[in-house]
């Protein structure tokens, strides 16, 4: 065996596109992880990439050679997945007649949120954008229920106590005002779960509609709802400039 060849099983899942290292942990360790038929117990077993047959959920897994980074303008009404329980239409079903390979998510937006999401193959770009140390700004455009005091927008920006913690420091703004309603500029760097929308509840203003523009250095622009697009090279090199450890 060439040592070259030679790499812990969270690895391999990772340079397969299937999940970031920590989320193949997880996968290991709910026993859908296979390495030539044989259940893996053992969290960072060493596969040979030549001659070992991997399985996840009973399906071959392969390192590819060819690496894609799309972006897409999720529509309300699709599930952030590569597949659903409940036969609910997934991102994946937007771009499967063009894109052969599979891809994954990098990351979530809910449901009913819309807006820039990325896809990919690469599970170490996904790891470098999702993991907390690296802190990835995202921007969001939500348009709430009434107007906002300057105490309640202070509160926000400080941080706020939901679901048993407290946000870390965001940026919001009052872009928009309508009679009964504004649109708020909010910058956030977690991604936990429906986090905008809970942390616009706290103080008072529920989200009507919420988009998300920008991740990091990247921006949605133009890019029409459903449609997607590959990233530039340029662009890629910028999301992966986040690594900072």
């Amino acid at each position: 065996m060439k040592q070259d060849n030679i790499m812990r099983i969270q690895k391999f899942i990772a340079l397969a596109g299937i999940a970031s290292r920590r989320k193949a942990e997880e996968m290991i360790l709910e026993g859908r992880v296979k390495k030539n038929n044989r259940t893996v117990q053992t969290l960072g077993e060493k596969v040979d990439v030549e001659t070992d047959i991997i399985k996840i959920d009973e399906q071959i897994i392969k390192i590819s050679d060819k690496k894609l980074y799309i972006m897409l303008n999720k529509p309300v009404g699709y599930v952030t997945t590569n597949s659903d329980q409940f036969n609910r239409l997934t991102v994946i079903d937007l771009i499967k007649k063009d894109i052969p390979e599979r891809v994954y998510p990098v990351g979530r937006l809910d449901y009913d949120t819309e807006g820039l999401l990325i896809l990919t193959n690469d599970g170490d770009f996904t790891y470098k954008l999702t993991h907390p140390k690296h802190s990835i700004e995202k921007i969001y455009i939500a348009t709430v229920k009434g107007i906002p005091t300057n105490d309640k927008l202070q509160k926000f920006r400080e941080g706020l106590y939901i679901d048993n913690y407290i946000t870390a420091p965001a940026k919001i703004e009052i872009i928009k005002t309508m009679q009964k309603s504004c649109q708020l500029k909010i910058t956030i760097h977690e991604g936990k779960n429906r986090q905008v929308r809970k942390m616009c509840e706290k103080i008072g203003h529920p989200v009507v509609k919420l988009k998300r523009i920008a991740i990091g250095n990247l921006y949605l622009g133009n890019l029409p709802s459903g449609k997607w697009r590959f990233l530039k090279t340029s662009e890629v090199n910028s999301l992966k400039m986040f690594n900072v450890k």
